[in-house]
């Protein structure tokens, strides 16, 4: 079963209305980025858990929710599940004393340097790729974490048991689904696979339309 979060390929949630969008609709919008990543300047989780942490919001609230509204209801449960403050600080303001990780507070000046260098998750291994570009594989099914039930993965549900092409390798990069639990980086070769749009939606906006996604080597089986 898939999380409430996975909706490509989904009927019933209405047409995309594309359209010229302002970056941060409200002040606020802007302050929940930027309050999230200093947080994460912190050094208590990775990109895969905070990613995890948001599919997990609940079905009612993830659905209800707009997209910075995630993104800081995720964050304030991960600052309470690290310790880093409690409940009662979140919910008076005030923090109760100094935090034993105000030596790491990212400071204005180092902000863009920071952005600049971002978090490379390109990593050395002696697993060697078992595909190369042009070969056809076909994703796993059902797209569910191997290692956690019912955890993080980056195989999306509709491209699950899809026929495929690689067209390009990307070295090896950290496995988010043991990643975002703790459970090591556990590098793995990573890839572009190419889906032929119809073999994804059945009915595609034009013939020979599609569709790319960057899967791990444990994600795909030669076709």
């Amino acid at each position: 079963m898939t999380r409430v979060h996975d909706m490509g390929g989904r009927f019933g949630d209405g047409p995309v209305q594309p359209g010229p969008e302002p970056v941060f609709k409200y002040d606020w919008h802007a302050r929940a980025l930027a309050v999230t990543l200093a947080a994460g300047a912190l050094g208590q989780w990775s990109i895969d858990r905070s990613r995890h942490t948001r599919e997990c919001l609940s079905p009612g609230d993830y659905a209800r929710f707009s997209y910075f509204e995630k993104w800081i209801s995720a964050l304030a449960d991960m600052l309470v599940d690290q310790g880093i403050v409690t409940r009662e600080e979140l919910a008076s303001g005030q923090a109760a004393g100094r935090s034993p990780l105000a030596e790491r507070a990212l400071a204005a000046e180092d902000v863009a340097g920071v952005l600049a260098r971002g978090g490379p998750s390109d990593r050395a291994t002696q697993q060697a790729p078992r595909f190369a570009v042009g070969d056809a594989v076909v994703t796993r099914r059902p797209a569910r974490n191997l290692h956690v039930t019912g955890g993080h993965t980056r195989l999306p549900a509709y491209a699950a048991g899809v026929p495929g092409r690689i067209v390009h390798l990307h070295g090896a990069h950290v496995l988010p689904d043991t990643n975002a639990h703790g459970l090591g980086e556990a590098p793995e070769p990573l890839y572009t696979v190419v889906f032929d749009a119809a073999d994804l939606w059945g009915a595609p906006e034009r013939a020979g339309d599609e569709v790319t996604c960057d899967l791990w080597d444990s994600y795909l089986r030669p076709a």
